[in-house]
């Protein structure tokens, strides 16, 4: 598929994560992490850190018969930000939504548009659900915001978040627009 329009042309592909895909999922983030930071920390389990309970389901992409990206989408938990945010705005509650997570792109992979791809597979599926999608991000991921903003997320707030006694994170919330 190519990155624009998902045809075959030797491009990235995206299909839905199976459990033979966590090996190569947490190989992949592991190098995001050493390049990028992300995870800003590294989960204890990483194979379950993907997985969450919460998870709704997750797609791969692969680029030249490599996993090199992932996405999840999940029902809102204690903790995400911008369901709350939303459904304030809207007049709803975190059960309308669907958030967006665990998204990352190999480092030498970049550049193929498959951040985008990924982002859209996620988003047409938390629409087909009959779901709003909206999603939490580290405020110093730079790159990632800027990936929200060019594919038309809103900004809905910039907030701080404690993650541990020693540690407050700020945090940029987004949805998609309708």
């Amino acid at each position: 598929m190519n990155s624009e329009s998902g045809t075959a042309s030797g491009g990235p592909e995206v299909r839905h994560r199976t459990d033979r895909d966590l090996v190569d999922c947490v190989r992949v983030l592991a190098e995001v992490h050493a390049a990028d930071g992300y995870p800003v920390n590294w989960p204890d389990r990483p194979g379950e850190w993907l997985s969450k309970s919460s998870l709704l389901t997750a797609w791969v992409a692969e680029l030249d018969g490599r996993l090199v990206g992932h996405i999840g989408l999940s029902r809102s938990e204690p903790g995400d930000l911008a369901p709350g945010l939303w459904g304030a705005r809207e007049g709803a509650g975190g059960e309308a939504t669907a958030v967006v997570s665990r998204l990352f792109v190999a480092p030498g992979a970049r550049g193929h548009g498959i951040g985008a791809l990924l982002m859209e597979r996620a988003v047409r599926e938390a629409r087909r659900r009959g779901l709003h999608p909206v999603l939490d991000v580290v405020a110093s991921d730079v790159a990632a915001a800027a990936l929200y903003e060019r594919l038309g997320w809103e900004l809905l707030a910039t907030v701080e978040q404690r993650w541990s006694a020693d540690q407050v994170v700020a945090i940029r919330c987004y949805a998609a627009t309708t």
